[in-house]
Formats: structure tokens, sequence, C-alpha cells
């Protein structure tokens, strides 16, 4: 083990009393008086609200990092007819929601920076809520695209802070965070896929009001943000000020250590991060071809429309209960890789009914591939344990996220141009089986157990 994981519920849980000492310890010894919440006799009732605020903030904005993407592809048939599109052009719009997290999400540290990260989430909620209210009416196939790119750079730099406002708010839970935040993702994203068809048959069987509505959901999302857009309730807790103390006391000793400074990280020296960006790239483009194209490879093998978008919710709908016990088991576990190897295999396996028998095993194979979709939470929390200290959770996140999603662009558009060109899905599931095994190798090599602090501060 190349260094302390305070992420590690069962290895950092420590005594409240413990916490609020060496954070008491702490500030003392760098001169800055005693922690906030220690000045104020009765300072357990703002922080109790705040912390709930923050987990109701957290889990509303999980439910809307999807819907944006879920709810289109349900509809994707529709749209495509209603703006004229091809096959191809059709996979470019699938492959837009990673080329947006990869721009936009690289500029989320900096702006947290500057703004705070809970400002920088209230914002991209707000954005979301634009986006999704205007796409529908902009006219056209370029307007369209363009209120999908405002929505999606909400999504982009919320989804890089969300494991930083998790890291820095509860440091000594962040398996169980992750778990709930995934979770609500997990229920967001089904909840979009099951409701989307039928809302939009119920309102006349308007493709454009079904893809609107979910504005609603994302402007309600923006409401527990607005107390840190001001300024309160902003500063981390105890449990982070101790964690950062303990990771500043078991860093290896060094010159820069020595004079009180920390050595600058440079992810790109790091091998773990390079292998959790990969991993992250390959479990995003499994994702995003299971959320654009799964829905249209059921109806294309006779399945109807409605029972077609049943079968894209049953298979987002297993990372809600799966998306919170996976986290827990991965921060119990000195490596991940059996984690990723099982979902893989499970992938492996929802591939290949797709090909021999899609209509037929269609509910099994739904579900296989929900199972195999929770390398995502796993990849958020792997991105939490890797790093010792709230900066390098925050660079890490970004390198992982950013670079990731760059890897991610080419499959949807990919899939899509085999799929116009080959007239059939057995190219396009091909490549999906394909791309699984690369996957399984780099996320069993981000799975082992060491910290981008010792690799990228070299």
């Amino acid at each position: 083990m190349m260094g302390l994981m305070p992420s590690q519920e069962t290895r950092t849980t420590t005594p409240p009393t413990v916490r609020s000492a060496a954070a008491h310890d702490a500030g003392k010894r760098e001169g800055a008086g005693p922690p906030q919440d220690a000045r104020k006799p009765d300072g357990a009732s703002p922080r109790a609200w705040t912390t709930r605020l923050l987990v109701l903030g957290i889990v509303l904005s999980a439910l809307n990092l999807r819907p944006a993407i879920t709810s289109l592809g349900a509809l994707l048939e529709e749209v495509r007819d209603g703006l004229g599109m091809s096959g191809s052009l059709a996979g470019l719009l699938t492959s837009v929601p990673p080329l947006c997290f990869a721009v936009f999400g690289v500029m989320a540290p900096r702006l947290a920076r500057r703004f705070g990260p809970g400002a920088v989430v209230c914002a991209g909620m707000a954005a979301i809520a634009t986006g999704l209210l205007i796409r529908p009416y902009a006219g056209g196939t370029a307007g369209f695209l363009a209120g999908s790119a405002l929505a999606l750079m909400g999504i982009a730099v919320s989804n890089v802070l969300m494991p930083v406002i998790v890291k820095r708010w509860f440091p000594d839970r962040v398996g169980s965070m992750t778990g709930l935040y995934s979770m609500a993702l997990a229920l967001g994203t089904a909840l979009a896929a099951a409701v989307t068809v039928p809302l939009s048959d119920t309102l006349g069987g308007s493709w454009q009001t079904g893809l609107a509505l979910w504005a609603g959901l994302a402007l309600a999302a923006v409401l527990p943000w607005l107390p840190f857009v001001c300024g309160r309730g902003t500063q981390p807790g105890e449990g982070e000020r101790a964690a950062e103390e303990t990771a500043r006391n078991r860093a290896p000793a060094s010159a820069e250590h020595a004079r009180g400074q920390t050595p600058p990280l440079r992810m790109a020296r790091s091998r773990t991060a390079w292998a959790l960006a990969v991993f992250f790239g390959l479990q995003a483009t499994a994702a995003y071809i299971t959320m654009g194209w799964m829905a249209q490879i059921f109806r294309d093998a006779g399945v109807p429309a409605g029972t077609a978008g049943l079968l894209l919710a049953v298979t987002m709908v297993m990372g809600v209960p799966l998306a919170f016990v996976i986290p827990r088991l991965a921060t119990r576990l000195p490596q991940q890789g059996p984690i990723v190897v099982a979902l893989g295999l499970c992938g492996l396996v929802g591939y290949a009914g797709l090909y021999f028998a899609p209509a037929a095993g269609a509910w099994v194979w739904a579900l296989l591939l929900g199972v195999a979709n929770c390398a995502f939470p796993l990849a958020l929390t792997m991105v939490g344990m890797r790093a010792r200290t709230g900066p390098g959770v925050v660079r890490l996140s970004a390198f992982a996220q950013s670079t990731g999603y760059l890897i991610s662009i080419p499959g949807p558009l990919l899939v899509g141009v085999l799929y116009q060109h080959s007239g059939g899905w057995g190219l396009p599931i091909a490549l999906m089986s394909a791309l699984m095994i690369p996957q399984m190798v780099v996320g069993v090599l981000a799975g082992r157990d060491r910290t981008v602090e010792d690799e990228a501060s070299r």
C-alpha cells in the first residue's frame, strides 16, 4: 500500500469527538484558531441544515444528469423523422454527450476555484433546464444540437464536481455518499427512459413536449444550491480538515514537504490516472451506446416502441440498487479488479444475447447490460479512492472524466455509421463486445491499491 486512502470507510471512521479535536489542533497549528463550528456553542444546528440541504442538492442534481440523454434515446426514431436525420447524423447526435463532457468538464476545476463548487453546480442545473426547454423547439437539427449542447454543458461541470463535493463534505463516507449519488443518477436515467414515450403519447404524441418536460426536474434542482451561490454553507466539514491533516502527516517526506509546500500534481505522469481515464472512457462508450441505441436495437427486432423504452429503463434502473452496493463494496476491498471483471463478463453475455436472440431474451439482456453499466459508479468511487486529498480528487476527477469522455466520442458515432452502412446490428454489437475486453484490463489496473499523489508529484 503506497498511501493511506481516507475514502475507505472501514479504515477512516473516527468518532466525532476525535475528528473535532484533530481539526481544532490543526487550526491551532496553522494559526487559524478553532474551527468555525467549535467557536459556536449552537453551531450544530446550522451545520445540520447545511448538510441536509447539501444531500438534497446532490440527489436532485444526480437525478438530472442523464434524462437529457435517455429521453432522447427513447424517442430517437421520432426525432430522426421529425428532423430528417440519417443514421450517421443520429450517430453524431449520440456522440454529442461525451464530446460536451470532455470539452466543458475540463473547465469545472477552474470555475470551482473561482466561484465555489456549489455555485457552479447551481449554474449547471440552470443550464440543463434552459437547454432541455429550448432544444425541441429551436427548429432544425442545428438548433436541436445547440440546445442539447447547453444542457450537456451543465451536466459536464456537475459530473466533474460531484465527486469533489462528496470528498470535501463527506471524506469519511465517500462510498456511501457516492452510492447515494449514483443511485439517484441511475433512477433519473431509468425514469426518463421509461416514461418519456408514455408521456409523449398522453400529450398527443408530440416528441417535442415529451423531451421538454424534463426541464422542470432541472429547475427543481437549482433551488437547494442557491444558498451556496450566496456564499453560505460553503465551509468544509470537520471530517475534511481532519482527513487532510492526516494525509499531510502521513505523506512521504520530501524537501517540498519540509518547506511546507505541496508538490504539484501532474496527472499525465500517473499510470493510475491514465488507467482510470481509459477505464472511464471505455465504460462511457458502452453506456452512451446503450442509452442512445439499445431501444432502437429492440425496435428493429420487432419489439414495440413502448416496450423498448421499458427495456432501456430496466437497463438503467439496475443501477439504482447496484450503484449503492458497489461503491460500498469497492471501498472495503484493497483492489477493485474483481468487481471490474464481474461487470465486464455481464456485459459480454448481454451483447451475445443481443446478437443471437434480441427479442426472445430481451429482458435478460437488458438486466445483464444494466449490471455492466454499473462500471460508472465504480469509476466514480475509484476517483475518490485513488487520491488522498481534496485537491487531488479535483484534478483526478477532471483528468479522468475529460480524457475519458474524449476517448468515448467515436464509439456512438461509429455505431451509427456501421448500422447505416451494414443494414443491421451485427457489426455494431461486435464492436461493443470487442471494447469490453480492454475495459476490463485497464479497470483492473485502475483498481490497484495506490494513490495518484505518489505518482503524479514525482
